[in-house]
């Protein structure tokens, strides 16, 4: 068996992974590259295989950076199965729905650039009509449960902890007649989160791949984001201001939304309104609200309604987004997308970001070469939208948000291996962070291990 690591290896985005079973070819993960120019431009790349050799992929979960490029898959001959958790393949229908009609909408924009220019159009990565059709190959699955893929494969999907219906992926297969177990760790959640269920611990593998996105960071505790929410928040209505809260629509936004609805039963939350301006992010709510099953027991037991509340309201269309520029007095505004590369955040930064009595609240990991990764590093003056806009506005960030692991969650999710595998795989990670995990887990005693770099393949 060989793998081949096609993305997320030394960065963070474009999650997919190529495994060669006896000539048979499946993916792990098939997701989108996002950051620098440099990193962007590798959508545009050819894959580094066959689609219409790829029998099957397993997504781990719905996340751009892991989902993304299934519709370019499918468009270039993939006719395989999906497989994917229900909560799974309902976010990736609005995902990659909001997803192509993103590339449509740049793609036009980059072809009147390149037409000014004198250069030859270039199609969008894909369109709507693509992530449609993809979808119909979809399979839904259970987790926990053992399913065949083929006489010599077998996968089963645990709970990852990360987003509601996100996966750790366990591969069995049997070559001259030895059982290897390969186990994809997905993106690592944090224990004790709301709503979602901590990551499951997995008690042997032959090799592992494990994300280090914060493999060299520690958040801060999760007990403590409602407190760290509630002081921004009064501080903002001393300033007169706006708080601005750049947000990932899965998770992330239903994580604040459910921290807002917590203080506002515990008589701390002050009568200040919020608007939720992202159609992907309350779509994203409305699945969410759908899969009570997959919710840990507090988000089931505790709270009824636990993302709607008085205070709260959803703004669907453009004109409600721009009257928010005419807004008097303080509000927070919850706005995608998570790293200010894209949505209405940028509108809103661009009418607000140089005003010192508004703050923008970072909740989420910001890759390389994104807005979000300047502004949170203290450019004070940045590009955006055509403008150089200057940084006025207060810039903070609280980590306890973050949907991925840090590195003592990580030692203690492979705590749970009883027996250490030949060879651990670090992936899904910038070079530094991933250094520094390997230190640590060599500490634990997995002294095998390897920072593949993309391209690279790998015999099992």
């Amino acid at each position: 068996m060989k793998v081949k690591f096609c993305g997320a290896a030394r960065i963070v985005t474009g999650s997919c992974y190529h495994l060669d079973i006896k000539g048979k070819e499946y993916l792990v993960d098939c997701g989108m590259f996002q950051g620098r120019k440099e990193t962007t431009k590798k959508n545009y790349e050819p894959f580094l295989f066959n689609p219409k050799k790829i029998t099957a992929v397993f997504l781990t979960h719905a996340h751009i950076d892991h989902s993304g490029l299934i519709p370019k898959l499918y468009n270039q001959g993939f006719r395989g199965k999906i497989y994917a958790t229900s909560t799974t393949v309902d976010l990736c229908k609005i995902m990659l729905e909001d997803s192509a009609h993103i590339q449509e909408m740049d793609g036009e924009h980059e072809n009147r650039r390149r037409q000014r220019q004198g250069l030859e159009p270039r199609k969008p990565l894909y369109g709507k009509k693509d992530a449609e059709q993809c979808m119909k190959l979809f399979k839904r699955v259970k987790y926990d449960t053992l399913i065949k893929i083929a006489d010599n494969l077998n996968i089963r999907f645990r709970d990852a902890g990360h987003i509601l219906g996100s996966s750790i992926i366990q591969v069995f297969v049997n070559e001259d007649n030895q059982e290897k177990k390969i186990v994809f760790s997905g993106d690592l959640g944090q224990w004790d989160v709301p709503i979602v269920k901590d990551p499951t611990y997995i008690n042997e593998a032959d090799y592992l791949f494990i994300e280090s996105t914060y493999g060299d960071r520690l958040h801060e505790r999760v007990e403590k984001r409602e407190d760290q929410l509630l002081y921004y928040i009064n501080d903002v209505i001393k300033k007169g201001g706006k708080l601005l809260i750049p947000s990932f629509a899965i998770e992330r936004t239903q994580e604040i939304l459910y921290a807002f609805n917590k203080l506002i039963h515990e008589k701390r939350f002050p009568k200040i309104p919020v608007f939720l301006d992202s159609p992907l992010a309350i779509r994203a709510t409305e699945v969410f609200k759908k899969h009570i099953e997959d919710y840990d027991q507090e988000a089931r037991h505790k709270y009824k309604n636990i993302f709607d509340f008085p205070q709260l309201k959803y703004l669907l269309t453009a004109q409600q987004s721009m009257e928010l520029n005419d807004f008097a007095g303080p509000c927070i505004i919850i706005a995608g997308s998570g790293m200010m590369t894209a949505g209405r955040i940028r509108h809103h930064l661009k009418h607000g970001l140089w005003d010192k009595k508004n703050t923008v609240l970072v909740v989420g990991y910001q890759a390389e070469g994104t807005l979000g990764r300047r502004i949170l590093e203290g450019d004070k003056t940045v590009k955006m939208m055509g403008m150089e806009i200057t940084v006025g506005a207060d810039v903070n960030k609280i980590n306890s948000f973050s949907a991925h692991a840090d590195y003592e969650d990580m030692l203690e999710w492979l705590s749970g291996f009883e027996k250490k595998p030949k060879k651990v795989f670090i992936v899904h990670g910038e070079e530094k962070s991933g250094k520094s995990l390997q230190l640590k887990i060599k500490e634990k005693g997995f002294k095998n291990s390897m920072i593949p770099r993309i391209g690279d393949v790998v015999e099992l």
